[in-house]
C-alpha cells in the first residue's frame, strides 16, 4: 500500500508531523504505523528506525536534524550560484557583440507588421491598453468593408466601455453604405463619423501614442509608429481633416449643393481640370470606375460638353469651382 501524498518543504512543516515529532522527543519513540500519515518525518531525517525494534522509530536530535537540513539548503543555493556563473560565462562573450541588430528593451519607435493577421493582432494589442481615443481614416478600397468592420466591433466597444471615444473618417461615397452605418449603430458610447471627398491612406491613431499607417500599396504591410513626433503629426493631420469633414453619424448632415452642382460633381470637376484620368478620379474619391464615369457623363450633360477636352474648358468657364459663382441653372449653356 502506497503512502499518501504529503508534499511540503522542511521549512513549512505540517501540524500533524510537528505533533508526532514532539511526541517522539518526549517519549523517545513512536510506533511505525503512526508515521504512515506523515512520511515527511522520515523524508526530512527527523525520525529513524531503532536497532532494537524495527516497528519503532526514534527521533533524531533537533540540533542535528537542523544542521543536516541547513546543509541541504546551502548545497542547493551553491548549485544555483554555480548555475548562474555558468550562464554568465556563456552570455559574457555574446554581450560584447554590438547590439545594433538586436531588439531594444522598449518597443521600437517604428516597426514593420507584415500580413493582415499580424497587423490586426498588433492593433488589437494596442487597443486592449487604450483608455482615451481612437482616430481612424478608412479609405474605400473597392471591397465590401462589412467583414473588417465586424471583426473590430468588440475591441471598439471595449474602448467605449472604458470611457474612450472614437472618431472615424470615410469618403463621401460611404455615406450610404449599410455596412458602415449599421456597424456604428451597434456601438454604444461616444462614436462619431464624418466624411470627405478625399481622405489619406488608412490611418489608425490610438490614444495619440501609437499609430498604424500603410507600408505597401497592396495593404499587406503596415508600420506601427510609436515615435511621439510622428504620432503627433498624424493626430494633427486627422484633426484638421476632421474639422473640414461633413458629419455622417450619429446625425447626418448632407453636403450642400453649390451653384446647382452636387458636391460629388464639384469634386470630380476639380480633379478633371487637374488632368486626372477616370481611374485616378475613381480611386481618389472612393468609387468604382463605372460610377465615376456616370458622374462625369452627368457633369458633361449639365455643362453641354461634347468631348473630354471641351469639358475641362467648360468647367473652368462655368465657375462651378468658385463658391461665389452664379447658379448654373440660371446661366445659359454655351
Amino acid at each position: 500500500m502506497n503512502a499518501p501524498a504529503h508534499s511540503h518543504g522542511a521549512d513549512d512543516m505540517c501540524e500533524p508531523g510537528l505533533r508526532l515529532y514532539a511526541q517522539a522527543l518526549r517519549e523517545g519513540y513512536v510506533d511505525a504505523p503512526d508515521v504512515y500519515e506523515v512520511p515527511c518525518l522520515i523524508d526530512f531525517g527527523l525520525l529513524q528506525p531503532t536497532v532494537e525494534d524495527l516497528d519503532r522509530l526514534e527521533p533524531v536530535a533537533p540540533a542535528l536534524a537542523l544542521h543536516r537540513l541547513l546543509r541541504v539548503s546551502e548545497d542547493r543555493v551553491a548549485d544555483e550560484r554555480r548555475r548562474g556563473e555558468r550562464l554568465a560565462e556563456t552570455f559574457e562573450p555574446l554581450m560584447r557583440i554590438g547590439g545594433r541588430t538586436t531588439a531594444p528593451a522598449d518597443p521600437p519607435a517604428i516597426c514593420l507588421r507584415r500580413g493582415p493577421e499580424r497587423i490586426n493582432e498588433a492593433i488589437g494589442e494596442a487597443m486592449a491598453d487604450a483608455r482615451r481615443e481612437l482616430l481612424a481614416i478608412q479609405p474605400y478600397n473597392g471591397q465590401n468593408p462589412a467583414a473588417r468592420l465586424a471583426a473590430s466591433l468588440d475591441r471598439d466597444q471595449a474602448l467605449l466601455d472604458r470611457g474612450g471615444r472614437i472618431r472615424a473618417l470615410y469618403q463621401h461615397t460611404q455615406r450610404h453604405s449599410a455596412a458602415v452605418t449599421g456597424r456604428y449603430e451597434q456601438l454604444r458610447g461616444d462614436a462619431e463619423v464624418r466624411t470627405l471627398d478625399e481622405v489619406t491612406d488608412r490611418l489608425v491613431v490610438i490614444d495619440r501614442e501609437i499609430a498604424f499607417i500603410r507600408a505597401e500599396s497592396a495593404g499587406s504591410a503596415a508600420l506601427e509608429v510609436r515615435h511621439p513626433t510622428l504620432v503627433s503629426y498624424f493626430a494633427t493631420t486627422f484633426d484638421r481633416l476632421w474639422r473640414l469633414a461633413t458629419p455622417m453619424y450619429p446625425e447626418a448632415v448632407q453636403p450642400p449643393a453649390l451653384n446647382g452642382v452636387s458636391p460629388r460633381q464639384r469634386a470630380i470637376a476639380s480633379l478633371l481640370v487637374e488632368g486626372h484620368t477616370d481611374a485616378s478620379i475613381a480611386d481618389r474619391l472612393g468609387m468604382n470606375i463605372r460610377t465615376a464615369r456616370v458622374h462625369i457623363a452627368k457633369l458633361a450633360a449639365t455643362l453641354g460638353s461634347e468631348s473630354r477636352a471641351q469639358l475641362g474648358y467648360l468647367i473652368g468657364r462655368s465657375g462651378i469651382l468658385d463658391p461665389a459663382a452664379p447658379d448654373l441653372r440660371e446661366t445659359p449653356r454655351p
